[in-house]
């Protein structure tokens, strides 16, 4: 099977970096120090080619209306130009079919950032949505690889992110100076074209994830380079959003899982009036697990996907993802436990043959620099 590349391949090489296939895509693990990598976000700035991922306008006169019915947080609170939301798109059993974030920019125009794994199958499902409601919109999927007018997306993460962006685009600098968390805005006339630039992410850092003609990201990554941005591959981009207790798709949830049994409940309108597609299945069959982060109490292993936890009841969960934070300096882990499971229980994992004690702690482990977790 031929690899998926985004614009950046090539640049991504020149540099040394280690390539791995990541969901049919050619993309970097690291540039040669995963740990430096992370600690320069938690500390400067580093970027992330998430060109992978899937920009898709949706267009028309009934694009409110259908959200409204296709996701499961609420469009409605989006109602100035640029602010954005994230949701779960869910199939009827109430299973995650992608979690993705939506930007509101007109009534006629919102645009979904979805995952690149997911990326056939969500357009798949939405334009079979778009024929069931007769909702007539354009649906245009806006990938870097292969559309004429396709956007890559660069994140640039760190508490120093934001200022080196507007000393690279100095035009960015007065529409997202004031620029809430979970807005964007779209800025014109730039040396790198159009620009969406979204104060988003998924490194638990502040920062800008931006949206750049396919053909102007190489320039833009090389100017981030140039500034002291320093870049960052998958697997930084893994411990740094373990630490900030993010879920990921294929791994903390899929189709099989409720969004209420992997701690995204907050995600979920199940106040309003409002149907949407797996709403009834969320009711009926309610909350039936705790999402939850571990800390490894004892030596002797690192916490990893898939390893039982055994609960002091006798009932079993599973971690999804686990790993040693570089931050923490801990081996620490999310997992769905039994609801009988709390923070601040202790639990046994798993580990070969061993059963390792580990304390259930409230999520995120770690936030703008500062450690919450302990």
């Amino acid at each position: 099977m031929t690899l998926k590349a985004t614009p950046l391949n090539s640049v991504h090489r020149a540099a040394g970096a280690k390539m791995v296939d990541f969901g049919g895509w050619d993309m970097p693990v690291n540039y040669g120090s995963q740990i430096e990598e992370h600690n320069a976000v938690r500390s400067d700035a580093g970027m992330f080619d998430v060109s992978h991922m899937c920009v898709v306008d949706l267009k028309g006169a009934n694009v409110r209306a259908f959200l409204r019915g296709l996701l499961a947080n609420n469009v409605d609170k989006l109602q100035a130009p640029g602010k954005a939301l994230y949701s779960c798109m869910l199939n009827p059993q109430g299973g995650v079919i992608d979690d993705l974030i939506v930007y509101y920019f007109a009534e006629d125009w919102f645009r979904l950032v979805v995952n690149a794994g997911t990326a056939e199958k969500d357009i798949a499902w939405i334009r079979q949505q778009n024929d069931a409601t007769n909702s007539n919109l354009t649906i245009t999927p806006r990938r870097s690889d292969l559309s004429d007018d396709g956007i890559a997306l660069v994140a640039v993460q760190g508490p120093n992110a934001r200022a080196k962006v507007w000393q690279v685009v100095p035009q960015t600098q007065a529409p997202s100076e004031g620029l809430k968390p979970f807005n964007a805005v779209i800025v014109n006339d730039t040396p790198f074209g159009e620009l969406m630039v979204a104060r988003t992410g998924y490194t638990g850092e502040d920062g800008f994830e931006i949206g750049v003609p396919a053909s102007q990201v190489e320039a833009l990554w090389n100017a981030l380079a140039a500034a002291g941005v320093k870049p960052a591959g998958l697997g930084a981009r893994d411990t740094l959003r373990l630490e900030a207790g993010m879920n990921l798709y294929g791994q903390d949830m899929d189709d099989n899982v409720s969004p209420l049994d992997a701690g995204l409940a907050w995600t979920v309108d199940l106040v309003s009036d409002r149907d949407f597609i797996g709403k009834a299945a969320l009711q009926q069959n309610g909350q039936k697990q705790n999402f939850v982060g571990l800390i490894l109490r004892e030596k002797g292993g690192i916490l990893r996907a898939h390893q039982k936890v055994l609960a002091a009841s006798g009932n079993a969960g599973e971690i999804t993802s686990g790993t040693f934070s570089p931050s923490m300096q801990q081996a620490i882990a999310l997992a769905r436990v039994p609801v009988d499971v709390a923070v601040g229980d202790t639990v046994h994992v798993e580990i070969r043959d061993k059963k390792l004690a580990a304390s259930v702690v409230k999520l995120p482990f770690v936030r703008n620099g500062k450690i919450l977790a302990s």
